[in-house]
């Protein structure tokens, strides 16, 4: 594979990109040891699943995947696929690009002491603790929305990433989550009065504060909440909560920023963002799997065939790939979805005419291509056969019925 894209498009493997998706089972899947429930990034927890690892290069081009069990967590991947890599293609002075929730610390420790590159992102807790050696370095604008610092921090680099437009677009999200998390405290509150005909119960209340507190994500650390000691029954006096004003502003003033982690040699923050902004390839290529061919949900219910499933998948994207490097060049504006649906008329029929001696006619022919599609296969550099020649055929001819079975004509 590898091979072939150093030839078709002059490919280089310096950059990596690696992440992980989930599939889906429709069954029981008894006969699949890989079957497991787990984290579905398909909103489908209520099946059984397999986890898929992807390597692709920035181009989107892939190199290699695996099918792992359904239940496998992210953060336990990356050495074997590290270890797969350095044998199909060498060692070498690569880096890999990857998401946040991937790489362990105890495996980031592993590759620097390896010598082996990586861009990834990191918590909004790093943000945090950063803020003050960020202060004093220089923005370098990426383009009018998004801008970029980098500073050093034991032997790492840094970079800072903020975008105004991403900024106020988080915060009207954490607005309304914070107006939606105080009316919810508002409610439990009245339901703690006396008066109440419903009043509440202690266990209850601390199951809908988890709930509100989950749906309100980092804007729950904003209200301090004073909760009855056990035994107690909520009532105002002992049930009730604060802003905290500091943890506020700071959860607002951090939205519109993130932070990457690279143990690269480049110290262009510039060069850094935009290699970390090639992830949307690899997304593509999961879009495009479970989109446009159609690997979710699986119906096979035994591991061999669900192996192959994924394996036509894998080579079908592969000719994604290569027809959408093809399409940058010739016809950029085409996606390779639109080809095959505008390509997809051209078909190949037998037309069969009885002769009157008793035999069959047969002349293979290809419809013949519209004028957008006569110019899409020119810009393509491609051609359709010729026309075949006529066949003569004897005795009986093997008609297809509806139904898909052949049965034998006569003249």
């Amino acid at each position: 594979m590898a091979g072939r894209w150093r030839t078709l498009f002059d490919t280089s493997f310096d950059v990596l990109l690696y992440d992980l998706t989930s599939t889906y089972f429709e069954g029981l899947c008894e006969q699949i040891p890989k079957a497991k429930h787990g984290y579905s990034r398909d909103g489908r927890s209520d099946c059984r699943q397999v986890v898929i690892a992807l390597v692709v290069t920035p181009d989107g081009l892939p190199l290699a995947y695996e099918v792992l069990a359904g239940n496998t967590t992210d953060k336990t991947t990356l050495r074997q696929f590290l270890a797969k890599i350095e044998q199909m293609y060498g060692r070498a002075r690569r880096t890999w690009v990857m998401d946040r929730g991937i790489p362990t610390e105890a495996t980031l420790k592993e590759m620097r002491e390896a010598g082996t590159q990586y861009l990834v992102g990191t918590p909004r807790s790093m943000l945090g603790k950063l803020e003050q050696q960020f202060t004093d370095k220089p923005w370098n604008q990426v383009h009018e929305a998004m801008q970029v610092k980098l500073t050093e921090h034991e032997g790492e680099f840094y970079v800072l990433a903020h975008s105004d437009q991403r900024q106020l677009k988080e915060k009207a999200m954490r607005r309304r989550r914070f107006k939606t998390y105080a009316r919810g405290l508002h409610a439990l509150r009245r339901r703690c009065r006396e008066d109440y005909s419903s009043r509440i119960k202690r266990d209850t209340l601390l199951g809908r504060l988890a709930v509100l507190k989950k749906e309100a994500g980092r804007m729950a650390a904003a209200v301090k909440i004073h909760i009855p000691d056990e035994g107690q029954r909520p009532t105002p006096r002992d049930f009730h909560y604060e802003l905290d004003a500091e943890a506020h502003g700071q959860a607002l003033e951090q939205d519109g920023s993130y932070t990457l982690r690279s143990n690269a040699t480049t110290s262009d923050a510039t060069t850094m963002w935009s290699m970390y902004m090639q992830l949307v390839q690899i997304e593509s290529a999961f879009k495009s799997m479970k989109s446009d061919l159609a690997i979710r949900p699986i119906w096979h219910q035994v591991q061999p065939r669900v192996e192959a499933h994924i394996l036509v998948a894998f080579m079908g994207y592969c000719l994604m790939a290569a027809l959408r490097k093809h399409l940058e060049h010739a016809a950029p504006g085409l996606s390779p979805r639109a080809v095959l649906e505008q390509l997809a008329s051209i078909q190949m029929v037998d037309v069969c005419l009885p002769t009157s001696d008793g035999r069959w006619l047969v002349m293979p022919r290809h419809t013949e291509p519209e004028a957008e599609q006569l110019m899409l296969l020119e810009k393509l550099g491609l051609e359709l056969p010729t026309q075949p020649p006529p066949r003569i055929r004897s005795g009986q001819l093997l008609m297809s019925e509806p139904n898909g079975q052949e049965v034998p004509q006569s003249p």
